[in-house]
C-alpha cells in the first residue's frame, strides 16, 4: 500500500496494533540509519538504556527486560564492550555472572542517540495533533495493562 493510499484510509478501519507497528517500524528504520555513525543499532541502544537506568545490571536481566534471548544479548554486549561503550566486571555476589555498566563513551553515545530520538519525535509531533506528554501517559497506561493482561493469561 502506498503512503497516499494509507493517508486516505479511515483511521477507525485500522487496528491500533497495526498503527503501533507502522510507527515502530518507521522509527526503527530512522534510528538504525542514524545510529550507523555511532556504530550501534536499535537493539543495542535498548541495552544501553537498560544499563544506564539500572546502573549495574547482568546480562540475564538485560535479556529478560528486553525480551531477547541470552545468546543475542551476549553477542551485542560483546560488540558494545569492543566499542568501549560498556564494561563488564565479575559480580562479587554471583561469580558466574557479569555486572555490566556504561563507560563515559557509552553515556556520550546514549546522549547522542537520545537527541536523534528527540529529533524524530519532534518531527512526528510538530503538528501538535495531540500533546506529546498526554500521549506518553496514555501509552504507558496501555503498556502496563498489556503486560498485566499477558502475565495474568500466562499463569
Amino acid at each position: 500500500m502506498s503512503l497516499d493510499e494509507f493517508k486516505m484510509m479511515d483511521a477507525k478501519e485500522i487496528p491500533i496494533s497495526k498503527l503501533f507497528n507502522i510507527i515502530s517500524k518507521n522509527q526503527t528504520i530512522y534510528i538504525n540509519h542514524k545510529l550507523e555513525d555511532l556504530n550501534i543499532n536499535e537493539s543495542q541502544l535498548h541495552f544501553l538504556f537498560e544499563i544506564y537506568h539500572q546502573k549495574e545490571i547482568n546480562q540475564e536481566k538485560i535479556a529478560s527486560r528486553c525480551n531477547i534471548n541470552k545468546g543475542a544479548v551476549a553477542r551485542s554486549i560483546k560488540k558494545l564492550e569492543d566499542e568501549g561503550l560498556i564494561k563488564r566486571e565479575i559480580d562479587d555476589k554471583n561469580r558466574r555472572q557479569n555486572k555490566v555498566s556504561l563507560t563515559s563513551k557509552g553515556k556520550t553515545v546514549l546522549d547522542e542517540a537520545i537527541e536523534l530520538l528527540d529529533d524524530w519525535e519532534n518531527y512526528v509531533f510538530n503538528d501538535n495533533l495531540i500533546e506529546k506528554e498526554l500521549l506518553q501517559n496514555v501509552l504507558k497506561e496501555i503498556a502496563v495493562k498489556a503486560v498485566e493482561y499477558n502475565e495474568k493469561e500466562n499463569r
